[in-house]
């Protein structure tokens, strides 16, 4: 429950999470340090608009490759306008969600996958309508 409350707002005190799952402040803070220290809790951070950023394009990026690409993590990382990169099994290799301010934009950065070695070739999903984003609680 500790985590919900966290993931709806990270900022709410200890002495309201604590009320809202029935501890004292005190012994809330204590069990939100231990998740940290097991890392169920990897960081806290705050929720974009990412359209109101100037990024309203948001793409999947089916990566092809000719080679085994679990090794790619790091130069697919060092690509600012990639969200999220996943090894998958299935159609491609690679799973890329990206967000740009426009097509362009989304363009440069296929070119710059493409230059990644290994990458043999891409299918791009734009999507048109965003219903929902969430983490799982």
């Amino acid at each position: 429950m500790l985590i919900g409350l966290l993931q709806e707002d990270a900022t709410r005190p200890y002495a309201e999470l604590g009320k809202a799952v029935g501890l004292s402040g005190g012994a809330a803070h204590e069990r939100v340090r231990k998740l940290r220290e097991r890392g169920v809790i990897r960081r806290t951070t705050i929720e974009v608009d990412q359209a109101a950023l100037g990024r309203g394009v948001t793409a999947y990026v089916l990566v092809d490759g000719d080679t085994w690409m679990g090794d790619s993590g790091d130069r697919l990382a060092a690509i600012p306008e990639v969200e999220e990169a996943h090894v998958i099994a299935g159609p491609a290799s690679v799973l890329l969600k990206v967000r740009t301010a426009g097509t362009a934009e989304l363009q440069d950065v296929l070119r710059r996958v493409f230059d990644v070695d290994g990458v043999s070739g891409t299918k791009t999903i734009v999507v048109l309508e965003t219903f929902f984003e969430r983490s799982l609680k």
